[in-house]
């Protein structure tokens, strides 16, 4: 006897494996749209630890080495950006610090390792664990909901010949190849653009020590000298210098930074320094009888040359400098993060050294050394040989640039970055 299954029967199990189907489609979209969201909101979630680890580490730079200062803006930097448009989830379960969401900070003194507790940094870490999200539309093996975390390390990099290193002041100093600091001590007042047309310049005849930072002219100057973010030295191996003394224009731009403004130059786009201190009496060059390649000039206040061992005791000096930025009360123009119009570290400037062992002329081009930082000691004096550029040998300073892979620690310019946080894998 042959049996025969009815369509009814057919179409029952059609229908069977369709419902299957349609289960998988709905399981497999519904895992499709809980983990899009899970990497969503993970995303929102390194992009605020990066953000805040950012902040901290320029705060700690803009502040000597303030924790409690770059601390506090690593927390105001992700609480501002968890609040973003789009980031309700991540608002919600941060809640000002009450939520479930948990945020550490911390601070190191080397990376690698880093190396949680250093008392000044200068590498920051910050950690966000506890982000719950709900399965939004399926539960697998009892999982509810999925917890995400994201830490992020920032610290400063020093740039060095080769390197993208921009917002340079347009001035050249001269050094020793293959020598520390290519001659330069620690805390030593350099004369960073002489007055004096001839025979001084150890760049050579007819050169004020000025350079050529995208084209030449007055207004390039003077911008370039107030500050611009566009003076960049794109890997460079040479140093093109500029012609002339261009007294008006180096003095209107340089002088911005210590809230002076003559020209063609405003506060809005070229605030002021917190602390404009400079010298009383103000110190002058003379030329040196038996020069050197790092230097034509010394530095003296009235009759008294100026040391490295001395500049504390004789003059207002970076070190004085930073210690007081610690307290706002020193401030002459509270910073623009507090509703002023200061800012932090426009006295302290990077500069290319060449090497001049092969003199040019008043237009020319010299062998790039690297980048140095100098705190700029006073304005610009207007007038003849007196217009001379002051400037003390510090180790490091902010500038913009190009990131690299590894931190570098020696002395000259350096940009805050992003690393590999080498104990996690949520960088």
């Amino acid at each position: 006897m042959q049996l025969h299954e009815s369509p009814h029967a057919q179409r029952g199990i059609v229908a069977v494996l369709i419902a299957i189907a349609m289960s998988a489609l709905i399981l497999t979209a519904g895992l499709a749209l809980d983990m899009g969201h899970a990497f969503l909101n993970k995303t929102r979630l390194q992009n605020t630890v990066d953000a805040a680890a950012l902040a901290a580490a320029k705060t700690l730079a803009d502040t000597g080495g303030n924790i409690a200062e770059a601390e506090a803006e690593a927390f105001d930097a992700f609480a501002r950006n968890a609040a973003a448009a789009g980031n309700r989830e991540l608002a919600t379960s941060y809640g000002g610090g009450g939520g479930d969401l948990d945020v550490v900070v911390e601070f190191s003194a080397t990376l690698p390792p880093f190396a949680p507790g250093a008392p000044n940094g200068p590498y920051v870490r910050v950690r966000a664990t506890g982000f719950v999200m709900p399965a939004w539309l399926v539960s697998v093996g009892g999982i509810f909901e999925k917890t995400v975390s994201a830490a992020a390390v920032a610290g400063p990099r020093t740039l060095n010949a080769g390197s993208t290193v921009c917002n340079l002041a347009p001035m050249m100093v001269c050094g020793a190849p293959g020598a520390p600091g290519w001659g330069y001590e620690n805390n030593a007042a350099v004369v960073l653009k002489n007055a004096t047309p001839g025979g001084q310049s150890t760049v050579g005849p007819g050169n004020f020590q000025l350079i050529r930072l995208n084209g030449s002219g007055a207004n390039i100057v003077r911008s370039n000298m107030a500050g611009s973010y566009s003076a960049c030295l794109a890997g460079g191996t040479t140093i093109d210098t500029q012609p002339g003394g261009l007294v008006g224009p180096v003095a209107q731009g340089l002088n911005t930074r210590f809230g002076r403004y003559q020209g063609p130059v405003n506060a809005t786009d070229y605030p002021p320094d917190v602390i404009v201190d400079g010298q009383s009496p103000e110190v002058t060059a003379r030329p040196r009888v038996q020069g050197d390649l790092t230097q034509g000039y010394d530095v003296y206040q009235g009759n008294e040359r100026i040391r490295p061992e001395n500049i504390q005791q004789l003059l207002y000096d970076y070190q004085e400098y930073q210690q007081q930025l610690t307290d706002s009360a020193n401030y002459d123009y509270q910073p623009i993060t507090e509703g002023g119009t200061g800012a932090f570290g426009r006295r302290v400037v990077a500069v290319p050294i060449g090497d001049c062992s092969g003199t040019v002329g008043g237009s020319g081009s010299v062998p790039l050394l690297g980048f140095a930082c100098f705190f700029l000691l006073q304005p610009v004096q207007v007038g003849g040989t007196v217009s001379n550029v002051f400037g003390q040998f510090v180790e490091d300073c902010m500038v913009n640039g190009t990131p690299g892979p590894d931190p570098v620690t020696t002395f000259g310019p350096q940009i805050i970055q992003l690393y590999d946080d080498p104990a996690s894998n949520d960088s």
